[in-house]
């Protein structure tokens, strides 16, 4: 079971493997791996402990960031996630990140972004369409248009508790759909990145 692997020079945290979205772009519809980890499908969920007793058996003073990010949507796991946050913040300086779809309140049914603060310093928020029709489209979400503006609203909530908040989008769709992109995430008071398509 792969809970921890390292991408780029940041360690990431694999929780999950549930999702509210099929989105046509997702690395999971192009293969099981991520960089050299083994494979990231679950046969079943890590305990809170487990995936604490994973990361603190890495070298953290190694990483420049630790990211919930695996093959899944990170929210669904929150509870334990912040746990593990509560327990790292006790004892390392590493920043932490989570990169999610943005339908954590959603899927907790509440608004969960005054839970991050202290425990998430970086959030990275899955954007990838200037409108609810693409959005569907493209990401295929449970929900339908309404995960959209749940999406939207969650990141407005996110800019008030968590100090850096990012909105992303993938480099292939169309560059005016970027720029409009742009305009959204900055509407909300994010930062916004592009970040390049990876087919495998």
């Amino acid at each position: 079971m792969t809970i921890t692997y390292e991408f780029g020079d940041n360690l990431y945290v694999n929780t999950t493997n549930r999702c509210t979205c099929a989105c046509e772009f997702c690395l999971r519809s192009y293969g099981d791996t991520v960089g050299n980890s083994d494979s990231l499908w679950l046969k079943q969920e890590p305990s809170r402990e487990e995936i604490l007793a994973d990361i603190e058996a890495r070298d953290l003073s190694r990483y420049p960031e630790l990211v919930f990010c695996g093959y899944g949507e990170p929210t669904y796991r929150l509870p334990d996630i912040l746990w593990v946050c509560d327990r790292l913040k006790e004892k390392y300086p590493i920043p932490i990140r989570m990169d999610t779809n943005g339908h954590g309140s959603v899927i907790n049914g509440q608004n969960i972004a005054p839970l991050l603060k202290g425990r998430i310093d970086k959030l990275s928020v899955s954007l990838n369409a200037a409108t609810p029709e693409a959005y569907v489209r493209r990401c295929h979400p449970a929900g339908g248009e309404a995960a959209y503006q749940a999406m939207l609203d969650f990141t407005k909530e996110a800019v008030k508790y968590v100090p850096f908040v990012q909105m992303t989008v993938i480099s292939n769709i169309p560059k005016d759909e970027i720029e409009a992109c742009r305009r959204i995430a900055e509407g909300l008071g994010a930062k916004f990145r592009v970040r390049e398509f990876i087919e495998s």
